[in-house]
């Protein structure tokens, strides 16, 4: 996501339009994680024009396949309308990071097949992360071999869900740690690289010192992913957001330090009030 007005003043300036974030954004950040193709759909043409001047690039969109055809249709007969979905979005063809699909919790095992056919015909070239929820997928039995060997076979990437950092302190007062936590799913975090995107979604803490510490060992793999030649995303979320940013910045600080990666560039907002 990229519209959050609680945002301004820090990653944006305190004053601005919509048309203004991602542009600011993408100053910054290099990829981010698209919401909103989940809850609403297919995005007009204007909109996905309008996402393709505004982005450089560098800059990778990780949409999401729409609700509609991964829990709603659970992706049964859905060849059409992905069809639809990617070509709406193929003006954005070179800033396209791994697709997302997202699939229910009830998602079991006797549905692989219709993953299966989704994969088999997903298109060269664009990456696909698959992020399960069913506990079965996690007890590192047959049906998670299963789906690890199908993952593996067509080049698509498993979703790695850190939500340790979330769980890991009761939510006392604090409104915001406790609805993520009652939204969140409480699964095990299982490491593995099934594709060239490994793809990271970092659920923090309100407490810094918990995100540093259970941050501390994704260092290491992700520059050995990255040593390998593989292209890894790490998205970042606090409980309600309001700090994503911030502790995005300080996380990749960490990779600096040790994976010779480029700082990031000051937040606009913070470099506008500097002025003043």
């Amino acid at each position: 996501m990229w519209a959050n007005e609680d945002w301004r003043g820090s990653l944006y300036p305190p004053h601005g339009g919509q048309g203004e974030r991602l542009p600011d954004y993408a100053r910054v950040f290099s990829t981010v994680e698209g919401n909103t193709t989940f809850y609403s759909g297919v995005p007009r043409p204007s909109t996905v024009a309008a996402w393709s001047r505004q982005a450089p690039p560098g800059f990778r969109f990780c949409f999401k396949l729409p609700a509609s055809l991964t829990h709603d249709k659970r992706l049964a007969g859905i060849e059409a309308d992905v069809d639809a979905f990617l070509e709406a979005l193929s003006p954005l063809h070179d800033r396209l990071g791994p697709m997302m699909v997202q699939l229910p919790r009830d998602f079991g095992p006797q549905e692989l097949p219709r993953l299966e056919a989704l994969l088999r015909r997903w298109p060269t070239g664009l990456p696909c992360a698959v992020e399960v929820r069913h506990r079965e997928f996690f007890h590192k039995g047959s049906a998670e071999a299963a789906l690890n060997r199908l993952l593996i076979t067509h080049g698509a990437n498993r979703v790695m869900l850190d939500v340790r950092p979330l769980f890991s302190t009761p939510p006392g007062d604090h409104a915001g740690l406790a609805h993520a936590q009652a939204e969140k799913p409480r699964l095990p975090l299982h490491v593995l690289s099934t594709g060239d995107s490994p793809l990271i979604r970092f659920i923090g803490n309100v407490d810094d010192a918990v995100n540093e510490r259970y941050f501390g060992p994704w260092i290491d793999r992700l520059c050995l992913w990255i040593k390998q030649g593989k292209t890894p995303f790490l998205l970042v979320h606090t409980p309600d957001n309001r700090q994503s940013p911030e502790l995005a910045r300080r996380l990749h600080s960490r990779l600096v330090e040790r994976c010779s990666l480029p700082p990031l560039e000051a937040f606009p907002g913070q470099s506008q009030a500097s002025l003043f």
